[in-house]
């Protein structure tokens, strides 16, 4: 079976695209999916994969839905899934998070997504890709890769644990208000995740040995616990898959703020101050 690395270029991908063990899986928008897709890639909505509550809409659905989704896509053991999106990784890294929670540990990120594939000049195909479907069953979930709300109150304040917000900073400082209370987690650093990607080179993750220096000058560093979220756990998919590549132990809220910012019991700080 062909490698692949968790970050794969384009120009890596097209020499590929005959593997049958391949299950490229699209999260662009639906008129841009018909209008230009990779080769093979079936188009997923996003919304299939979130509970879609008020307090939680960031949440996974039940193992049911899970199944079936994944098995409307095709997906079995054996696949190695590429991950694609039009937005620079938020919702492509939010699949890896899910991959992840139902113990599929075989993907790749095409960095940059369609835009990438796009500016590189590949090939595409026009409308609907028909998924070969599987029969693929999500029996239970891996806790490692997430981290609940009252799990991270107890972690507040210890030394190898740490929180990167992937908000907008005037959401970070409470500026801008979107759950009943505005702010951040105490001890959270902020850096807003599309400051994360090149839109000059396709929207690809900026360079990666600069990135782990930033993220090391922030205090995101290896030898910690670092819980990610945004509002809704879909712009911290791109924090998550960030500091997964740069080697950091991450961890997915995925109550994010919709859920702590609603919560009157919460601790919240506002201001630049983490």
């Amino acid at each position: 079976m062909s490698h692949y690395p968790l970050l794969l270029e384009p120009e890596d991908l097209l020499p590929r695209l005959n593997d049958d063990n391949l299950l490229i899986i699209e999260q662009s928008k639906a008129d841009i999916y018909l209008n230009a897709h990779i080769p093979g890639a079936v188009h997923l909505d996003f919304k299939d994969l979130q509970l879609g509550e008020k307090l939680t809409p960031g949440a996974l659905p039940s193992l049911e839905q899970l199944s079936i989704v994944f098995s409307n896509l095709g997906l079995t053991i054996d696949k190695h899934v590429i991950v694609s999106d039009d937005e620079g990784g938020g919702w492509a890294g939010r699949l890896i998070w899910v991959l992840d929670m139902i113990g599929h540990t075989r993907y790749s990120y095409l960095n940059g997504g369609i835009h990438a594939w796009l500016q590189a000049g590949l090939p595409t195909d026009q409308g609907e890709q028909a998924a070969v479907k599987s029969d693929y069953t999500v029996a239970e979930l891996n806790h490692n890769f997430e981290l609940k709300k009252e799990q991270i109150i107890a972690r507040l304040g210890d030394e190898d644990f740490a929180i990167w917000d992937a908000r907008s900073e005037k959401e970070y400082t409470g500026e801008k208000e979107i759950s009943a209370r505005g702010g951040h987690i105490p001890g959270a650093v902020n850096y807003e995740w599309t400051r994360g990607m090149d839109s000059e080179r396709g929207l690809r993750i900026n360079d990666l040995q600069e990135f782990d220096a930033l993220l090391n000058s922030l205090g995101l560093t290896k030898d910690k616990e670092i819980a990610t979220h945004c509002q809704t756990h879909h712009r911290s998919g791109f924090t998550y898959l960030v500091g997964k590549i740069l080697g950091r132990n991450m961890k997915a809220y995925a109550g994010s703020w919709a859920e702590w910012g609603n919560d009157p019991s919460t601790p919240i700080t506002t201001g630049n101050k983490a």
